[in-house]
């Protein structure tokens, strides 16, 4: 990546029509997220030329411009580019007709968009968690010390307090007030609450008005606060338009409050949760079935899913499922293979390649997937831009997903998988689950490298001083970028 992070940026802004099309702009871990007016005046080639920019993801509802690693410096100087208040937003081109299509679109961009700035939080978490797990079982603190209560707690927040998150996300994609979203998301996690759902369950009559309340526990939950600040930005559009003006000050957010959180509480709520559960439901039924095989499946799936952005679906899954019983045994074990084997898959590119450039790209690259788990940078800098390595890092997605299905492997956690993660895999009950990580994650090196030696790859040609001078110009022009090149083959 470039370090001329301003002038990258400067690019990409132009590329996609200018600062006068960009509605809002987000990033998640690697991506930039646009949503713009005017998808026709995105220029793809000129985009996909910059250099720094590793790919492009482009559908009904964003424009997704893949960065790596350092995406928070290029988002903090798109950020300068644009009039404020566009970071974050969610304004979007004029309303299109209602297709199937676009509602499905609507429903991922949502999710996805909602979840994406959630994910460090979540990851920390995660990671806390499994601290507090490796030092009670090294026994470095006694059972039940405060200190590993405390270190648990750490970990637990960012899930346990999660719809409120989800909440004050979701109030940023559907532009709504922020703090009534976490207001009313907050009820659902209220200890008072919680004692009476916990009531509800063991059979206790609950009502409010006289109408009876389900009970649920929402703590853990993802559906049930993005489908409640949905509906909340709805209320709020209408609220504004009944009350007089001189008592919107009180009357606005009472009227708000009385009206979005029962609908939440009796609604909502429980059908979030029937959605969150039913999707999982679905999902562990297939790995109920076709065992090791699923996992299988999802290992050579994982990176055509990453490309798509589709991968984020499963989140509200694993972290239900790991709220639930403690693990996780078929999404977060496939992304072992997928991810370790992008990393070798890279290795070989730059064991290979002629490219100087090419090969510092594919060396930080691997160390991003194999050691952090952050496959992106090789899945488009490298795989998707060769195209074989990608076929290489499918195959033995495959074969390690099914080792690793074979193997009975679970996740304790969501952090994304490499070296320095894979203790979330760990079972304490189990000693042999840490022969078998490793041997997958071997594995997965192993035979993404020599199969990607083996298919062989098109090297990218040295450029000349005169090439480069040439792409600079080009890349300023408003015309798209194009440079005929022939492509040399290394096997």
């Amino acid at each position: 990546m470039s370090k001329n992070f301003a002038e990258v940026s400067r690019l990409i802004v132009d590329a996609i029509g200018g600062v006068s099309n960009v509605a809002s702009v987000t990033h998640c871990m690697t991506r930039l997220r646009f949503v713009l007016n005017d998808e026709s005046l995105v220029d793809a080639a000129r985009l996909k030329a910059i250099t720094g920019v590793m790919g492009v993801v482009r559908n009904e509802q964003q424009c997704q411009v893949i960065i790596g690693n350092n995406v928070s410096h290029a988002y903090a100087e798109v950020l300068k580019l644009l009039p404020e208040g566009a970071a974050g937003a969610s304004a979007g081109p004029a309303k299109q007709k209602i297709t199937l299509k676009r509602i499905g679109a609507g429903i991922l961009d949502a999710l996805i968009g909602t979840m994406s700035p959630l994910i460090p939080a979540i990851i920390g978490g995660s990671m806390v968690k499994l601290l507090a797990m490796i030092l009670d079982m090294t026994g470095v603190f006694g059972k039940g010390a405060s200190t590993l209560v405390i270190l648990n707690t750490i970990g637990d927040g960012a899930f346990f307090f999660l719809p409120v998150m989800v909440a004050a996300s979701a109030a940023v994609k559907f532009k709504t007030n922020m703090s009534l979203a976490i207001a009313i998301a907050g009820i659902l996690v209220h200890p008072a609450f919680i004692d009476l759902m916990a009531k509800a369950a063991q059979g206790q009559k609950v009502e409010f008005i006289g109408i009876s309340v389900t009970a649920v526990k929402y703590t853990y939950t993802v559906i049930p606060a993005l489908c409640m600040t949905w509906l909340l930005s709805y209320i709020e559009k209408w609220v504004d338009r009944i009350t007089p003006v001189v008592t919107k000050n009180f009357l606005k957010p009472m009227l708000i409050m009385l009206i979005a959180a029962p609908i939440a509480i009796m609604l909502i709520g429980p059908l979030g949760i029937w959605i969150g559960t039913g999707i999982s439901a679905v999902v562990y039924t297939v790995h109920r079935y076709l065992g090791w095989l699923s996992v299988a499946i999802m290992g050579a799936a994982w990176p055509l899913l990453v490309m798509t952005g589709m991968h984020r679906v499963f989140t509200p899954t694993i972290i239900q499922t790991i709220a639930e019983t403690g693990k996780e045994g078929m999404v977060m074990p496939s992304e072992i293979g997928a991810n370790l084997s992008l990393g070798g898959s890279s290795l070989a590119v730059a064991w290979r390649t002629k490219n100087p450039e090419l090969r510092q790209t594919a060396l930080a690259a691997a160390a991003s997937a194999i050691i952090a788990g952050i496959s992106e940078p090789a899945l488009y800098g490298v795989a998707l831009r060769l195209k074989r390595p990608l076929i290489a890092c499918l195959i033995s997605g495959f074969i390690c997903g099914g080792v690793a299905g074979l193997g009975g492997l679970a996740s304790h956690s969501m952090a994304s998988p490499g070296l320095f993660t894979s203790v979330q895999f760990f079972d304490p009950s189990n000693p042999m689950s840490i022969v078998w990580v490793f041997g997958v994650m071997i594995l997965a090196i192993v035979i993404s490298f020599f199969t990607t030696l083996l298919l062989g790859f098109e090297d990218i040609p040295v450029e000349t001083p005169q090439a480069k001078e040439h792409k600079a110009t080009d890349a300023t022009a408003s015309t798209p970028f194009a440079v005929s090149q022939s492509a040399v083959k290394t096997q």
